[in-house]
């Protein structure tokens, strides 16, 4: 069984509520983007596991391929995620040590490209601005062009909670909870903690006792 939990800003639903009043795109800062998503096993109890190591690098999955990398906000989203868990009770040990549980910290990036052709949009669209609006009726519209590329990237962060207590006996690791956080400006080392706080905070079941 999974429970998925999703939270955003207060203030960036406010936004899109008074859109009238507010473009809620044009006009949201970077706060009011971002979004908090997490996921865990119901069957578990997190309060069975005692001690945790975390990943000493970030995994970057860029388009489908993935690589290792230490950066000053790596580091800091590493720390971060160290510091939730021991707040909750669980003890820091190395790798080396048989943790219960293993964390990793994940940086996704996806670039899309795409192509729009120019005559297409205009043969559809076109109608909802006749020529006629322009004082121009019985006219066409001329494109002399036809096709544009546009490119999208988009990024996240995501943590991940795997359990090794139970790994030999089940014969594979299991992912018992995951966060992620998409938005604007969230691969910064200052607001790192409080990002990784956003997802413990909706996670309260993640406690030794």
């Amino acid at each position: 069984m999974r429970t998925i939990r999703i939270t955003a800003l207060l203030s960036a639903v406010a936004l899109m509520a008074y859109g009238c009043q507010k473009d809620p795109l044009k006009d949201m800062t970077n706060e009011e983007s971002r979004i908090y998503i997490t996921d865990h096993d119901s069957t578990i109890q997190f309060n069975s596991f005692h001690t945790f190591s975390v990943s000493d690098s970030v995994a970057l999955i860029q388009n489908g391929q993935s690589g290792k990398q230490l950066t000053s906000a790596d580091a800091a989203y590493i720390q971060a995620v160290k510091d939730q868990m021991q707040a909750r009770g669980y003890v820091l040990v190395s790798k080396n040590d048989n943790p219960d549980l293993g964390l990793t910290v994940n940086r996704i990036i996806s670039t899309t490209t795409g192509v729009i052709s120019y005559d297409s949009y205009w043969d559809y669209y076109g109608s909802y601005w006749d020529p006629y609006y322009w004082g121009y009726p019985g006219y066409g519209y001329y494109l002399p062009y036809s096709y544009a590329v546009y490119q999208i990237r988009e990024g996240a962060v995501s943590v991940d909670m795997v359990d090794l207590k139970d790994a030999s006996e089940s014969q594979k690791l299991s992912v018992i909870w995951t966060g992620l956080i998409r938005g604007s400006g969230i691969y910064n080392a200052s607001i790192a903690p409080s990002q990784v706080k956003a997802l413990f905070d909706q996670s309260s079941y993640i406690q030794t006792n």
